[in-house]
């Protein structure tokens, strides 16, 4: 039994890369660059771990584990394999992959990252067409400490789920993550947007799309000099590609 629960699990596991990488949701884990290498890698895992399994020495199982097939709790071990593999497949096939949320922003320092504000600085355009400027592209222009006069004419455009200023009760942040590899070391990113009252009309972690120019926070005492005031925010939904690389 022992060994049927390793090849299963691995199988499960394995399958459920491979789903991930044609269904195109591997992003939600991991860099697009390394999306073929993922997915022929688990290909021959499978293979090999098919071949283990079929060339690998037969084992006692309730022997190595200290159950023999007539002792009182020798149910025990094959139960508990397969609710291991029942919990494998719900969490890796059944349930949908889900993103990077505000408790994740919570764990890291939002902006506080400079490699993954300026390891991919935005080249400022030739005929002020700022159209095309990400939440990375203005979260790092406003981190590198350019002044309003800089921003007095720009309009920008951004989209990313709501997080808390935790030092300005007016002030909400339209977040991205940025990953360099994978999930584990995404850092958030995010562009301030003074809106009084806006816990009370959009939640954490919901998704929107602000359109406004840059000018200087009203409440001098925030650690954001410059912020969005915008007019309106669109609420929508979250992106096929919430991550930005």
């Amino acid at each position: 039994m022992s060994r049927w629960q390793g090849v299963v699990l691995s199988l499960i596991g394995l399958t459920a890369t491979i789903w991930l990488g044609l269904s195109g949701q591997l992003a939600l884990y991991i860099h697009p660059r390394y999306f073929v290498f993922t997915v022929v890698m688990a290909v021959i895992a499978g293979v090999l771990a098919l071949a283990a399994f079929a060339f690998a020495p037969t084992a006692q199982d309730g022997h190595e584990h200290g159950n023999e097939p007539g002792s009182r709790w020798g149910w025990l071990w094959p139960l508990g394999s397969v609710l291991t593999m029942v919990a494998a497949v719900v969490a890796l096939l059944i349930l949908p992959p889900s993103t990077l949320t505000t408790a994740t922003v919570a764990q890291r320092d939002l902006n506080g990252s400079a490699s993954a504000l300026t390891l991919k600085a935005p080249a400022l355009p030739g005929k002020g067409d700022y159209s095309a400027f990400t939440v990375r592209d203005w979260a790092s222009l406003l981190r590198s400490g350019a002044k309003q006069d800089f921003f007095a004419d720009k309009t920008a455009t951004v989209t990313g789920f709501v997080s808390a200023d935790k030092t300005d009760p007016n002030v909400f942040f339209v977040t991205r993550f940025v990953v360099t590899c994978c999930a584990v070391d995404a850092q958030p990113i995010g562009v301030p947007v003074y809106h009084p009252g806006w816990q009370n009309e959009y939640k954490t972690d919901s998704w929107v799309t602000v359109t406004s120019s840059f000018r200087a926070n009203p409440n001098a005492a925030s650690r954001e000099a410059i912020v969005l005031i915008p007019d309106s925010i669109q609420s929508t939904t979250q992106p096929a590609q919430p991550y930005v690389y």
